[in-house]
């Protein structure tokens, strides 16, 4: 009997908070459309949003997009407060609990790929290149405090202070990155300028000839007149610089990265100018990509995202997990592992 009891409680409380989800996501009225999340995929989809609004459809809806990092915009998205989640990151295993408590079901797209780009001011002309062993010398905990010269990073280097400057913990390009460098996506030293605002990273360095930072490619892009970028050291000791060309060839490793879209099911079937939205949203998601100066993926892998969501084949196909340094191939086949199985996380 407690048993039974038990369970018909949950059910009304997951019922409850399914209904609560969709309510606040359109809780601003059907024709408001609220995006948040990371600052790295903003760029691609704020130019989706303003090539929507010069359309027939679009005329009527309003937009509400921030750049609150990943970590933030998943917290927004699994609570049911927004439709709509951009990420520089899978969701993780913790977010996925909080999406199941909650009854939101999505639909996980990837969207483009990254090269997460270390940064230093043009006025540096010694930090050419750097390994994954020299960055972690610079940004793990045990940094703090310790390494603060240049010199302390490479003995090549000036005897010179550095100014750090990087993304915030809610950020998804700052978890991806102390993965891959530092082996955690906690192990990193704080004692740092942190912003969630890439452009104030963009600033930071451009202003400090002693500078250096990390964020996405299309920001590095958008500002070469301010910004150099250091080539990174991949597995076969090749120096590489971050470019599409590379990413595509799978040479800039391990510094490169999926970029996710996280779609509520529910709001893709119950609102029209949502739906309509996101169909738009795909159906340019190439051009999109290229002209936020980002690496588009293969047109007959877009086919495969557009399906993915016509389909709505829902949950990750990450499981949770914090992949790094995965190729442009090993990254699509973990994206559409779904549709190769009976079973859907």
């Amino acid at each position: 009997m407690g048993s039974r009891f038990a369970l018909r409680s949950f059910l009304v409380i997951a019922g409850c908070s399914a209904l609560i989800g969709l309510a606040a996501s359109s809780s601003e009225g059907a024709n408001t459309i609220r995006i948040s999340g990371s600052s790295t995929v903003f760029p691609i989809t704020k130019a989706a949003t303003q090539g929507y609004r010069t359309t027939g459809q679009g005329k009527s809806v309003d937009f509400d997009i921030k750049e609150t990092g990943s970590t933030a915009g998943f917290r927004e998205f699994c609570n049911g407060n927004i439709p709509l989640a951009n990420a520089s990151r899978p969701i993780s295993g913790k977010e996925l609990k909080r999406c199941a408590e909650n009854g939101i079901n999505f639909i996980e797209l990837p969207i483009a790929f990254d090269a997460i780009t270390v940064v230093v001011n043009p006025g540096n002309d010694w930090s050419r290149s750097m390994t994954v062993n020299e960055l972690s010398r610079l940004w793990n905990k045990s940094a703090q405090g310790t390494i603060n010269r240049w010199n302390q990073v490479n003995l090549d280097y000036p005897d010179q202070p550095i100014k750090l400057c990087g993304p915030g913990n809610d950020s998804g390009t700052y978890d991806v990155f102390n993965k891959t460098v530092n082996g955690a996506k906690t192990n990193s030293r704080t004692d740092y300028l942190a912003r969630e605002d890439d452009n104030e990273l963009v600033k930071c360095v451009a202003d400090n000839r002693q500078a250096l930072a990390y964020f996405g490619y299309a920001y590095y892009k958008n500002n070469t007149d301010k910004l150099k970028a250091v080539k990174i050291v991949n597995p076969k000791d090749n120096a590489v610089m971050p470019s599409v060309k590379s990413v595509q060839n799978e040479k800039y490793r391990p510094l490169s990265r999926p970029l996710f879209l996280y779609i509520n099911d529910q709001s893709l079937r119950n609102n029209k100018p949502f739906r309509q939205f996101i169909s738009y949203y795909l159906r340019n998601i190439s051009s999109l990509v290229t002209t936020s100066n980002y690496i588009p993926l293969p047109d007959a892998t877009y086919r495969l995202v557009d399906s993915k969501k016509y389909r709505h084949i829902l949950g990750t196909s990450f499981g949770g997990n914090l992949p790094v340094g995965l190729t442009i191939g090993q990254a699509i086949d973990r994206s559409f592992d779904q549709h190769k199985t009976e079973y859907h996380r």
